[in-house]
């Protein structure tokens, strides 16, 4: 029997690349589903939260999802703040040192607020604390907030090109199995995935697509990581 030091030194020597999926707060209709099927594949995700709305008329972060939020941190997901609101951070504001957020400007310490806002609730939740990372809604960020969210203490992480799956592209131009196709053709070493907890516009959902694309890409050698810095 392999110890588990040569075991793990087995499964690195197998690995032809190492992947990242990131999953972003959504409707949450599918949620349970996603989280079932990582599991299945012992697949590790870095989570961005934000307090959206839901599919049952509540938010992400209501007490109704702590039953999910304690499942889903259980099974061992690195965790990582999408802001509170979900708004996008816009270029220019029309006062200094302030950051354009949605219809609002931002100082430093209310950028801060926003980012610390989700990681409080979650905790308190769960128990469980995020990581030092953030992710913009919609992935849109300026010089400005980045700046104020390192000064908070967070990173902002993106995606890869290649590693966007498309879930919340129309289904009419993009259906799942041309997106499946092209991921699994394109993906490579080092990419970021990004996946969101359901997608209330699209009307083909995308999540089913889950399983045979984590298929696909460990097939083809590929090994996942978390990003938890």
């Amino acid at each position: 029997m392999l110890h588990a030091a040569s075991l793990l030194l087995l499964l690195a020597a197998e690995c032809k690349g190492t992947l990242y999926l990131t999953v972003d707060t959504g409707s949450m209709k599918p949620a349970y589903e996603i989280a079932d099927v990582l599991k299945k594949h012992g697949i590790r995700a870095t989570v961005f939260v934000a307090n959206e709305k839901t599919f049952r008329g509540d938010t992400a972060l209501d007490p109704a999802w702590a039953p999910f939020w304690k499942r889903f941190a259980a099974d061992g997901h690195v965790f990582a703040t999408h802001t509170w609101r979900h708004h996008y951070f816009r270029p220019g504001a029309a006062e200094p040192d302030r950051v354009r957020y949605g219809s609002e400007t931002l100082s430093k310490d209310e950028v801060c607020a926003e980012l610390n806002k989700p990681r409080e609730a979650f905790r308190k939740m769960t128990g469980v604390d995020f990581a030092p990372l953030w992710r913009a809604p919609g992935g849109k960020t300026t010089p400005r907030a980045l700046e104020y969210a390192s000064a908070c203490g967070y990173r902002h992480v993106g995606w890869t090109p290649n590693g966007f799956l498309g879930d919340e592209l129309s289904s009419e131009k993009f259906p799942n199995k041309t997106l499946l196709a092209k991921s699994l053709r394109s993906i490579r070493d080092g990419d970021i995935l990004l996946l969101h907890l359901g997608i209330r516009s699209r009307k083909d959902p995308y999540w089913p697509m889950l399983d045979p694309l984590l298929t696909g890409l460990k097939q083809k050698g590929f090994c996942f990581a978390t990003i938890d810095k």
